[in-house]
């Protein structure tokens, strides 16, 4: 299992740079389809989408009242992700985590 980790570390911390480091990630598991990375490239996939979807949808609202939160909530949940990748943990980003992991079990 440590050895698992370790081959996955890089990949699975490159996939929380944004939307672009989950296809970096993508590439990087390719071939060795290591399960470490391919819990976290889920997540960050997940928290992307969440991300980018959000952002549709208050944008139309131009308050910072609306904003602001939106900001945080997915800032503390990328915060937690990308330091669980990088203490070599798999544990669910909270509330949406284990969603992404079955929504999106064919990614990776």
């Amino acid at each position: 299992m440590n050895n698992t980790v370790e081959e996955g570390k890089t990949a699975a911390i490159t996939s929380y740079i944004l939307i672009v480091g989950v296809f970096i990630a993508m590439s990087m598991n390719g071939e060795t389809k290591n399960p470490y990375a391919s819990f976290h490239i889920r997540q960050a996939l997940g928290l992307s989408i969440t991300f980018i979807s959000l952002g549709l949808i208050i944008s139309n609202f131009d308050s910072i009242l609306i904003s602001a939160p939106m900001w945080l909530f997915v800032s503390v949940l990328w915060t937690y992700g990308i330091f669980t990748a990088i203490r070599g943990e798999t544990k669910p980003i909270p509330l949406l985590g284990d969603f992404f992991q079955k929504w999106l079990k064919n990614v990776a």
